[in-house]
């Protein structure tokens, strides 16, 4: 283990001590509340970019295994907890937690009062940051800071999204056809879209409407995915030609990225929701929910035409949006995870929502 030192944009530093992994990463540091489900928040596209600090002290007592990764690799520029788990205890487990971040590379510390530091990130935000095992000097630590691009204005979703379109089978008998626009998308959206029957035709970022209408898809789905909303013109410009041409669900980045396209704004919260106990209310089912979150960002509903779209789920910590809907077209979005990994299934029924959606629109498309 070596001396490594987390320095923020503002000048506050805190030391720890890192794993194998040696050197400098640069990144926005966020906290995370949740106090399982590290794997999960490890390989979730949407950490692209991000030093996530575990606000719970003990981090790895279960271990990892291949069945919980949401991605095929770790995603976090960094990793900081108060201390990692050295005896792993799960019948689950296939490996180490410890062993995991070293094998894929990743600079991660402990030691670090993260008590401390989760206090100051929600008094002075969340801002970038520099892990380094290297260099101690504060001026130094700043000059690198200072070149670092922000977060506001990053365009990740091309470093995240696939290369080329393929096909995630449904479970059992394919009953729907669903295109996903993928801007980062977790696989556990996957396999919750495969076992209500549909057969997810996942496309690139870029995509094109002409390409998603080629393969005659029932729905479309907006996945989650990291950085600034509004740089990713390219998936805006693509919702908007759906929207009315076929009926659209979307999570996290998704629930932006359709704001944006029914022409909103969005804007970065102080230090976002990075959880897994977040409370939100659905007005339509009249229910609160515990919830999964992962976001920086958020719709501005002052900024949309109300007539056309509505809020339909709130934050019950900041009275942020968590969820919108337009109120004559087939088209809804949610904030928050409700695929939880990790997290609660309270929202799982949205998905269910979806597929009635689908339904609904087949059946006024046969009266027509």
């Amino acid at each position: 283990m070596k001396d490594a030192l987390l320095y923020l944009e503002d000048g506050a530093s805190f030391r720890g001590r890192t794993l194998k992994q040696t050197g400098e990463t640069i990144g926005e540091a966020v906290f995370n509340t949740a106090m399982s489900g590290y794997q999960e928040v490890l390989t979730d596209p949407s950490y692209t970019g991000q030093i996530v600090v575990m606000t719970y002290p003990l981090i790895g007592n279960y271990g990892v295994n291949d069945q919980d990764k949401e991605s095929d690799k770790i995603h976090v520029k960094g990793f900081v907890v108060k201390e990692f788990c050295r005896r792993h205890s799960n019948w689950r487990a296939t490996g180490g937690l410890i062993d995991y971040l070293n094998d894929h590379k990743i600079l991660a510390i402990e030691g670090v009062d993260t008590r401390a530091l989760t206090r100051h990130l929600r008094i002075s935000g969340a801002m970038k940051a520099i892990i380094s095992t290297e260099d101690f000097d504060p001026q130094s630590l700043q000059k690198k800071l200072a070149a670092a691009p922000s977060m506001e204005g990053a365009d990740l979703v091309k470093t995240v999204s696939t290369a080329k379109k393929y096909v995630w089978k449904a479970k059992g008998l394919r009953r729907y056809k669903i295109a996903a626009i993928d801007c980062g998308i977790k696989w556990n959206i996957l396999r919750i879209l495969a076992d209500l029957g549909c057969e997810v035709h996942v496309f690139p970022a870029t995509a094109t409407l002409k390409d998603i209408l080629a393969v005659r898809p029932d729905g479309l789905f907006l996945s989650n995915g990291p950085g600034d909303p509004a740089a990713v013109t390219y998936v805006i410009d693509t919702v908007r030609e759906s929207v009315g041409k076929l009926p659209i669900f979307g999570i996290c980045l998704g629930n932006q990225i359709l704001g944006l396209a029914l022409g909103g704004k969005t804007y970065k919260l102080k230090f976002g929701h990075h959880g897994a106990n977040h409370p939100v209310k659905d007005f339509e089912g009249n229910r609160i929910g515990i919830t999964s979150q992962n976001h920086g960002f958020c719709v501005d509903m002052k900024t949309l035409n109300l007539d056309d779209v509505e809020m339909i789920h709130c934050n019950l910590n900041d009275q942020s949006v968590e969820g919108i809907r337009h109120k004559k077209l087939p088209a809804f979005s949610i904030q928050y995870h409700p695929e939880a990994a990790p997290g609660p299934h309270d929202a799982r029924y949205l998905f269910k929502q979806f597929i009635d959606m689908i339904e609904l629109n087949k059946n006024s498309e046969v009266v027509k």
